[in-house]
């Protein structure tokens, strides 16, 4: 008999979303992808929304092509209700291609890169690398538009030292980040090879090698001088899988935080009981988290407060009166779950951890709290998740960081600094993060879309019951 433990579909469809999504910008595609399949329709920030939205009314719109909102109004809203609001982000550490990326040393092609985030970058050495991200392509009558790329083949490799030329090289892994974590893309000699004649000028062609570049153009499919600029991604092409011998593990690139954005959005989409909800329910994901949130997609811009004072300022469909401080109200009556991954107890460090707060993989999704604030949970958001985790049956875990370790930060706490909106950091406990490979359980992913579709689904009702001005 073969031992072959069941996996968990959430995980399964969650393993195709990250294989998938590269990059911020595949992230939000599908996202989108999903929305729409679920009978989202698209509206654009830069139109009236007055009239145009519905009780009962699905709708989402990007910003950058890597930020989205989601939103479902619920039956009996009226303009200065709440909103039941989940935010994650679209973004992970990664290498980017440089504006003038073309370098040769050695005889070989290698391709300039920059760091995004705080990656632990020695993860990055002697992986099968590619290209992911968007391009600006020209099209023949002169507009230029936005394009996917994500080259499905290894182009792209960071080797080490061998250890006969370094014998200190398990001593502790240190290296040059300009100058050592440089990619090889191709030996001079078969680049000159395979060199491409054209009479046709590539401005692209001036800041990286023709070769990368003619690459893209042939995923694409379009020709070399319609590139007129992008911003890529290296990415590792070894996806996203199910592990361990029970299958319990998800071993994959971008867990952070691209998991909680899936649970996100697979909670808004599955909430039921829309008609009764007095609520709007939003879910959005921001881009830019990991170098501090402030650009113009980030959850530092206006994206989410310009979008709660268009809504609650917004004349619905039927036409009713709203009030001037409609948006003032519905602040007080809103909480938002900042939604990023949490840390797991590590087997072989247990002393990083505060001895009643360890988290583990397939208990539940963790509330973190911090004393300065830097996760902005308060007893009363914390109470709310308890709450509905105590009614439902679903597991929840709490994590404190030690008094003698730095604790990292989300979005939670400038959007609730921002927005005087009540906030709740939660996520789901996961190993090795912002490497490029990382560690999560496959119950967790069910537990997270658990906790936050009845976050949608009752949340309006149960802030009703608490007082607190």
């Amino acid at each position: 008999m073969v031992f072959n433990p069941s996996i968990p579909q959430e995980a399964r469809d969650f393993v195709d979303f990250v294989n998938k999504s590269p990059s911020p910008f595949h992230c939000t595609h599908e996202a989108v992808e999903l929305f729409k399949q679920a009978g989202f329709k698209e509206i654009k920030e830069r139109d009236n929304w007055n009239r145009a939205i519905e009780r009962n009314g699905k709708y989402y719109f990007t910003r950058n092509g890597s930020s989205i909102v989601a939103f479902v109004v619920g039956g009996k809203y009226t303009p200065g209700n709440g909103f039941s609001i989940v935010g994650a982000h679209t973004d992970s550490p990664c290498l980017k291609v440089k504006p003038i990326s073309k370098k040769e040393k050695s005889g070989y092609l290698e391709v300039g890169v920059q760091l995004y985030g705080g990656g632990i970058w020695h993860t990055w050495f002697d992986r099968d690398l590619s290209v992911a991200g968007r391009v600006m392509v020209e099209d023949k009558d002169g507009k230029y538009r936005h394009t996917l790329v994500k080259v499905n083949r290894p182009l792209l490799r960071i080797p080490t030292l061998a250890i006969h030329l370094d014998r200190t090289a398990n001593d502790g892994f240190t290296f040059n980040k300009e100058v050592q974590l440089a990619p090889i893309l191709a030996t001079a000699t078969k680049a000159e090879l395979n060199k491409i004649d054209s009479d046709e000028s590539v401005e692209a062609e001036d800041s990286h090698h023709p070769l990368l570049v003619r690459v893209l153009a042939d995923e694409i499919g379009i020709k070399p001088n319609q590139i007129r600029d992008f911003e890529l991604a290296l990415y590792d092409t070894q996806g996203s899988t199910i592990g361990g011998v029970c299958n319990e593990f998800i071993f994959s690139p971008r867990l952070d935080n691209q998991e909680m954005s899936y649970c996100a959005i697979r909670a808004l989409i599955q909430s039921k009981n829309v008609e009764n909800d007095t609520n709007i329910r939003i879910t959005v994901c921001f881009d830019n988290e990991e170098i501090g949130s402030t650009t113009a997609h980030g959850a530092d811009s206006n994206l989410l407060p310009v979008t709660l004072q268009r809504l609650a300022n917004t004349e619905l469909l039927s036409g009713e009166a709203v009030s001037p401080t409609a948006f003032e109200e519905a602040m007080h009556k809103s909480i938002l779950v900042s939604a990023d991954m949490a840390h797991a107890i590590h087997p072989n460090y247990p002393d990083k951890h505060e001895e009643n707060h360890r988290p583990q993989m397939h208990k539940g999704t963790v509330i973190k709290i911090n004393a300065n604030q830097r996760y902005a949970t308060t007893a009363v958001t914390s109470l709310v998740l308890k709450e509905l985790a105590k009614k439902h049956v679903i597991p929840i875990q709490e994590f404190v960081v030690r008094n003698d370790s730095p604790c990292g930060s989300t979005i939670g706490p400038m959007l609730s600094a921002k927005l005087g909106l009540r906030t709740v950091d939660v996520g789901n406990p996961q190993l090795s993060m912002h490497s490029i490979r990382e560690v999560g359980g496959t119950d967790d992913v069910k537990h997270g879309i658990d906790l936050l579709q009845v976050f949608f689904e009752e949340f309006a009702e149960l802030e009703a019951r608490i007082i607190v001005d």
